[in-house]
């Protein structure tokens, strides 16, 4: 949180000059799980869109599967160096953050990808 402090701080305390310090921690920690989320979302976006191309049927028909397992694998490896960094911590629950944002990615992709095949 210290990293983004920077950044992220100042404009808060720009949009939001009355709030208090804590009203501005929670702000910013919800703006960098929110982040989290995207940033996950599109990976299995990019995941899903670079296995479509695929010229294998395996790895094609297999996009949204892919997508969950290289979203969840990349959260675990992430968390797991936090781990080891002194100014970081790891945790299950941005783990559990982070693939859900994959997740729901890939859910509103396979719901537009079928819906386009309905309407042909």
């Amino acid at each position: 949180m210290n990293e983004t402090s920077r950044i992220i701080g100042p404009l808060l305390h720009f949009l939001f000059p009355n709030a208090p310090e804590e009203t501005i921690k929670i702000y910013h920690g919800l703006i960098r799980k929110a982040a989290h989320f995207t940033e996950y979302a599109v990976l299995a976006w990019l995941t899903i869109r670079g296995m479509r191309a695929s010229p294998s049927a395996a790895l094609s028909g297999r996009r949204f599967v892919i997508a969950i397992l290289l979203v969840a694998a990349v959260a675990v490896t992430d968390e797991f160096n936090q781990s080891f960094e002194t100014s970081r911590t790891g945790s299950v629950y941005d783990v559990l953050l982070d693939i859900l944002g994959g997740a729901a990615a890939v859910m509103v992709i396979y719901l537009i990808e079928r819906r386009r095949k309905a309407r042909v």
